[in-house]
């Protein structure tokens, strides 16, 4: 039997969980009313809660409590950042397994109810823009353009025409629309003309930075962690660590996407894109950057 641990760090719950005990039907998962005197307390019942239940009941812990919610995926990011501030209890007590499981089950349940929201809240569009449908769902290329659109990073984009184009090629297709082209190859064409303009945008890199090249020559340096781990030591010194009021390292953004991507390749050797190195120094991007246990804190080093 665990003992309960004090945690260190708590994190404000909008929406609470907890159950009057004679409307409880779940005394593994229930977190009781009468235990939770303030937010203080629910943050300490649901540490304690992950840190003595079974692995396997975890993800049907997530599960159940979101059932009682009215915004489950604002819940699951608040219990995200109350793990990450308490950290160090899952180390401390050798449960730093525990700690990613619960991470994992977290980012995969936060897809899943993503995946829900945007089905009961996504119109249709009309039939003339319907490229084919199958039993699951419809294929609407206008529809995939726009939201490719919408996307900031290359990678994005072409990770999400990927899984278009797989999707439609495996689907039992019941109707297609003979008046539009085939979907497939409308995402092929898309992902076609991304990866031009990356190979462009990486040629325009390199003669900007032979252009300016006016010091010591120089190799790029490769990069052995993830690359977002390296910008993101980028970002804090510029948007996080400060001395004397300034930032440690200042300059715009576009100025720090040129030296990350003039310096730098990733581990395979191969260049880094501008346009992804700018979407993770983009201080919106947070999902961009890396997760708080994955973080390499310069803060702690200084």
């Amino acid at each position: 039997m665990i003992n309960n641990i004090q945690i260190k760090q708590t994190v404000q719950f909008p929406e609470q969980t907890a159950v009057p005990k004679e409307q409880s039907e779940n005394a593994l998962f229930d977190i009781l009313q009468e235990n939770v005197k303030d937010n203080d307390t629910y943050c300490q019942e649901l540490i304690n809660r992950i840190l003595k239940l079974p692995y396997a009941k975890l993800p049907d812990f997530f599960s159940h409590h979101c059932d009682f919610v009215e915004d489950p995926i604002k819940w699951l990011n608040k219990f995200e950042k109350l793990i990450s501030e308490n950290e160090e209890l899952f180390v401390c007590t050798t449960k730093r397994g525990r700690m990613m499981k619960c991470y994992t089950i977290i980012e995969s349940k936060r897809k899943e109810l993503e995946i829900l929201r945007n089905r009961h809240t996504h119109a249709k569009p009309p039939m003339q823009y319907i490229n084919a449908e199958c039993e699951e769902r419809y294929f609407s290329f206008r529809e995939v353009k726009s939201k490719v659109n919408a996307m900031g990073d290359y990678t994005d984009k072409i990770m999400f025409l990927t899984n278009e184009k797989f999707d439609y090629e495996q689907a039992s297709i019941d109707f297609i629309n003979p008046k539009l082209p085939d979907y497939s190859d409308q995402c092929q064409k898309e992902i076609d003309q991304i990866q031009h303009l990356i190979r462009l945008t990486d040629e325009f890199s390199k003669q900007q930075m032979q252009k300016n090249t006016n010091g010591i020559p120089f190799n790029k340096l490769k990069i052995n962690c993830n690359i977002n781990q390296l910008v993101d030591i980028f970002y804090q010194l510029h948007r996080e660590l400060f001395t004397d009021g300034k930032p440690i390292i200042d300059g715009n953004i576009n100025d720090f996407v040129a030296v990350i991507v003039n310096s730098f390749v990733d581990k395979d050797g191969r260049e880094l894109s501008p346009e992804t190195v700018k979407t993770m120094l983009t201080p919106s991007k947070t999902d961009k950057r890396p997760k708080p246990h994955k973080r390499i804190d310069i803060d702690k080093m200084l």
